[in-house]
């Protein structure tokens, strides 16, 4: 321990955290002399990055930093159980960087999703050099109370491993929001984070986003935005395009559905004009396709569906009149307007920390949500 600072509840002391937005990489060696933890081995050199001029790239409005337009969600698909192999994810995370993919999204809520994309960059020494997203979903032992926010960060930065200050860092699902909001404009001020934002997967919140988009000089928003979840258009996305807010996409295959709706229905004949060999290129075009999406966040533990995914930022993208033929090719195909009450990855299991417990809960309780928390 620092002499002149007591410890947090976690045993991380609150100087120490704040101190990582000028040099985490201290922090962490004198959290291990000081912790009786062994030293870490040296960080492995990252690969190259590769030149991929040709990808599609989006800018942050506020910084005018330049992002690759396909990122990698990491909710249930990187969830495992305590002590599974996780050489998968490794994987997925090591073609998605060769791929020239950049940014990844996590959160402390998803089981042990966010330990293992530490692991995975930290494998790979990509940790520092990935454009990384993560989230906040606390309140306090009393109103502002920072505690438990501050807990989770800690715990995040240690599970991350990474020597430099979180990219974009997010009120997740609006939790507490009238306080978070504020906390994470401390700390950007404070150099702990880079970027801030706030997401939600439910469109009957977006008018809400929008009012905090409006107001609240946020960086980012994620949302949830697809060929058949359309509703972000009607507000949303025209005032995080009037307000400079960098917007990433969360859900842009539905987790799995709307490749269940198609299933092994050939392509229509449009996709050739657009350079596109399969669905998921096909649904993630169409969301890239909108001026005011800066990254879509498709999630996936299958290696070859990542590269699927991938080449979707490549080639052309449909103009408005083609996304209009697009939504029509789909619209009458049956389970297309049933999507947002069907299950998540129909036929698809992830055994994780986030199903085994909601399975446990579900065993418990008279009511279950249609669409649980993402």
């Amino acid at each position: 321990m620092f002499d002149d600072e007591p410890a947090t509840a976690h045993g991380v002391t609150r100087r120490r955290v704040l101190r990582a937005g000028g040099g985490l990489a201290a922090a962490a060696a004198a959290t291990a002399a000081t912790d009786g933890r062994a030293t870490a081995a040296p960080t492995p050199a990252a690969p190259p990055a590769p030149e991929r001029g040709d990808l599609i790239r989006r800018q942050v409005p506020k910084t005018g930093e330049w992002l690759p337009a396909i990122g990698l969600g990491t909710f249930m698909t990187f969830d495992t159980r305590q002590g599974a192999d996780t050489a998968h994810v490794t994987e997925v995370v090591r073609r998605f960087w060769e791929e020239g993919g950049r940014l990844i999204d996590t959160s402390p809520l998803y089981g042990t999703s966010e330990a293992n994309t530490g692991t995975a960059v930290a494998g790979l020494g990509i940790q520092n050099q990935v454009f990384l997203t993560n989230k906040i979903w606390s309140t306090g032992d009393y109103l502002w109370d920072d505690s438990h926010a501050l807990a989770s960060l800690e715990r995040s930065l240690e599970r991350l491993a990474r020597d430099r200050p979180v990219d974009v860092l997010q009120c997740h699902n609006l939790v507490n929001v009238d306080c978070v909001i504020p906390l994470l404009h401390a700390w950007k001020q404070e150099g702990l984070v880079r970027h801030i934002g706030l997401t939600h997967h439910e469109p009957a919140y977006y008018d809400i986003m929008a009012d905090w988009v409006e107001r609240a000089e946020l960086d980012f928003i994620q949302v949830h935005y697809s060929i058949r979840t359309r509703e972000a258009e009607a507000r949303l996305l025209p005032a995080a395009a009037d307000n400079g807010v960098a917007v990433m996409v969360n859900m842009p295959l539905e987790k799995g559905r709307l490749h269940h709706v198609v299933a092994d229905r050939a392509l229509p004949g449009l996709a050739a004009e657009l350079g596109v060999h399969t669905w998921s290129q096909y649904f993630l075009k169409w969301v890239l396709s909108h001026p005011a999406v800066t990254c879509a966040l498709p999630a996936t533990s299958d290696p070859g569906h990542l590269l699927e995914n991938v080449a979707a930022m490549r080639g052309p993208l449909p103009d408005a009149h083609t996304r209009r033929r697009m939504v029509r090719q789909l619209t009458d195909l049956p389970g297309f307007d049933d999507i947002p009450t069907t299950p998540w990855y129909p036929g698809t299991s992830y055994p994780g920390l986030v199903s085994d417990a909601a399975a446990r809960l579900r065993q418990r309780s008279p009511w279950w949500p249609p669409t649980p928390p993402t």
